[in-house]
């Protein structure tokens, strides 16, 4: 079968749109096409018919003010114009159930709080050392088997959480019980993890994720 395209949505910052290259290596490794998609909304509607599974990449934190929350004095937001595309592309997704969708980090984050859920805008206001999940930072998830995301050594980056999973189911956490894996049993594969799979070295909790959406495009 020919290799399914994989949209990877990208950052825009100081002028360019940006996306690391392990996120398209990944995807390359696990059998997919890699397609960056600018942070345009416009740009990603024409483009997303054209897509077999998408991939909600990380980034900086959530703008909450425009949803009426105050921010957090620690929050560095994203561009505003990557925030309402995503969100835009979250909602186009609501009416493509069939698209796969994976989102990592920011991206599994951006699932939550558009279905509703509530975000933990500094984790170390809620739990001891949370600077074991920044920096890339490696610490162990437990992941339910059905999810088949894996369970293992992760490497993190966030000092963001989600602190409920709206109508999600919750499939995975970390030991110091942060929600690290969301699912939406209803759909055929619309996955959340808060850890780096591109850059995480063991299979089952790195590419074998990667590889999961890419099969489920197939």
């Amino acid at each position: 079968m020919p290799r399914p395209f994989i949209g990877l949505s990208a950052d825009f910052v100081d002028g360019y749109a940006r996306l690391r290259r392990t996120y398209l290596d990944v995807v390359t490794a696990a059998g997919g096409i890699p397609i960056i998609l600018p942070p345009s909304h416009a740009l990603r509607r024409e483009m997303l018919a054209r897509m077999d599974a998408i991939i909600l990449t990380g980034g900086d934190d959530i703008d909450v003010s425009t949803r009426g929350i105050p921010l957090h004095p620690q929050a560095s937001c994203m561009h505003a114009e990557r925030q309402a595309a995503e969100f835009a592309l979250l909602e186009e997704l609501d009416a493509r159930p069939d698209v796969p969708v994976l989102g990592i980090c920011l991206g599994m984050q951006m699932m939550g709080v558009h279905r509703g859920g509530t975000l933990i805008q500094h984790l170390g206001d809620v739990i001891p050392n949370a600077d074991r999940h920044r920096n890339d930072a490696i610490h162990d998830v437990a992941s339910d088997a059905h999810a088949g995301i894996g369970s293992g050594a992760v490497r993190s980056w966030h000092h963001q959480a989600l602190a409920d999973a709206a109508d999600f189911e919750i499939v995975s956490r970390s030991d110091d019980g942060v929600i690290e894996g969301i699912l939406d049993p209803t759909r055929r594969f619309y996955i959340g993890v808060q850890w780096h799979p591109e850059r995480t070295e063991a299979h089952a909790t790195g590419l074998d994720v990667v590889r999961a959406l890419v099969d489920a495009a197939r």
